[in-house]
């Protein structure tokens, strides 16, 4: 019986043609019955694509040929994780509204922070202690259910708000500290902490790999706490078992406070889009955000 994985990549460094790579992407992902997101842009491409693991392990190899050095992340799950295929050409490939101010080159994105492998975050902390912040560079709804320990979280809602939210003056006490940005799989650090140094932040780090490679490095007895938030049909996923007694449970349900870190789509769409966590007793009874339920709550009374 064959085995289903996720594959998840990321290569900054210029493309000339970025629509002859997504035919490309689209043809090869076809040919191999892959799906998934890809976004493809004169910096590079950013890709999330799942099915049998024969398959894509062809379409890595293929992948590779054209970008060299290219590093995989492997994943739990498959094709019926994503609704379709999707392979498109963006300004960006993660829209931080800085096309312009981004540079890359064969090596990658010029003026980024420093790399640190998940080991040497924690020697850094060991060796600085409050001097080290780490700075979250997600969306705050994703740091809801895990982020690491005592991090600041920027108030945003997409990668779109973080150039106003670095110029807003909130994190200017950090910018004499050593700071660790952090996301996912890596991908928004490498653009963000370059962001953050043209803005006087003078000590920033990324962590090579992410969350990811951290979690599967040190799992619950490490610097993160919680579970992380993905973005395929999973929502969030843990890198140890959740009933081991070092993991840290930081989501919870909006309506009773019951542990959960389970995300649910309000089901006042297309009015009100907005993404909650909820356990399964409250969801089944009263599938709204809370300020839907409130809403509704008061034009009943």
């Amino acid at each position: 019986m064959s085995q289903s994985k996720i594959l998840l990549y990321y290569q900054f460094r210029p493309i000339p043609d970025p629509e002859a790579v997504r035919l490309w992407q689209r043809d090869l992902c076809e040919s191999l019955n892959l799906y998934g997101r890809i976004l493809i842009s004169e910096h590079g491409i950013n890709g999330t694509v799942g099915g049998d693991m024969e398959d894509c392990k062809k379409y890595a190899k293929k992948t590779k040929e054209y970008f060299r050095g290219m590093e995989y992340k492997w994943s739990e799950g498959g094709r019926e994780d994503f609704p379709k295929l999707s392979v498109k050409v963006r300004d960006e490939i993660v829209a931080f509204n800085a096309a312009g101010e981004l540079k890359v080159d064969e090596h990658g994105v010029m003026g980024g922070g420093q790399h640190l492998k998940p080991e040497e975050v924690n020697e850094l902390v060991e060796k600085y202690g409050d001097e080290v912040v780490f700075f979250d560079g997600r969306n705050a709804r994703e740091a809801e259910i895990g982020k690491f320990k005592n991090a600041v979280v920027p108030d945003v809602e997409t990668s779109h708000d973080f150039i106003a939210e670095l110029e807003s003056g909130k994190y200017d006490w950090m910018k004499d500290k050593k700071v660790i940005s952090y996301c996912t799989g890596g991908i928004r650090c490498e653009i963000l902490s370059a962001l953050m140094k043209n803005r006087g932040f003078e000590d920033v780090y990324q962590i090579d790999g992410g969350i990811v490679r951290y979690g599967e490095k040190f799992g619950n007895k490490g610097l993160w706490e919680g579970s992380l938030f993905i973005f395929d049909g999973r929502m969030h996923t843990q890198f140890g078992d959740p009933d081991d007694p070092n993991y840290i449970q930081l989501g919870h349900c909006v309506h009773c406070d019951a542990p959960t870190n389970q995300f649910r789509n309000c089901s006042n769409e297309p009015h009100h889009r907005q993404q909650y966590l909820s356990c399964d007793e409250c969801w089944e009874s009263n599938p709204y955000c809370k300020d839907c339920s409130d809403k509704m709550a008061e034009s009943t009374s």
